[in-house]
């Protein structure tokens, strides 16, 4: 996926370009200036995860914890994959759909995501812009590529 995102949390906003590799168990996240250098790289898999910031690496079992810790905020990796394609985890969940059928809120274990555009007006369309909310964090994506199936 290639994208940009924007990140509000604790009276702070910051803004990356976006791109986020995933597949069955691992993901790559290169957050990039506005240059598009990578200012910094996160990676998970099954069993690690670590992010570097250029200056330093770090390193935790658990990337949502590892996020929080260096970053200061968290995505949730487990679930944002689906959320992106416009579907929602297996479990519990609150849902609104628009005329089409296609979510435009969904709220999942403590997540608000509400998706504000899509690519166009077909049923099947893929999200372009969300926002997700969580405490005092609030996330906007800005999706201009996703190549991802769900297996």
């Amino acid at each position: 996926m290639n994208g940009r995102i924007s990140v509000k949390h604790n009276g702070t906003r910051d803004s990356a370009g976006l791109r986020w590799t995933h597949q069955d168990t691992t993901d790559e996240i290169l957050l990039l200036t506005p240059l598009g250098q990578t200012a910094a790289r996160i990676y998970r898999d099954e069993a690690h995860a670590t992010l570097d910031n250029g200056d330093q690496h770090y390193s935790d079992t658990d990337v949502e914890s590892l996020m929080q810790q260096v970053l200061g905020w968290r995505l949730q990796l487990d679930h944002l994959h689906h959320w992106v394609l416009g579907l929602t985890v297996p479990g519990d969940a609150m849902l609104e759909r628009d005329t089409q059928g296609r979510l435009t809120v969904l709220r999942q274990d403590g997540w608000e995501v509400r998706y504000l555009a899509y690519a166009d007006d077909k049923a099947n369309s893929l999200p372009v812009r969300m926002r997700l909310t969580r405490a005092n964090l609030e996330i906007i994506l800005l999706i201009d590529e996703c190549e991802w199936n769900i297996k």
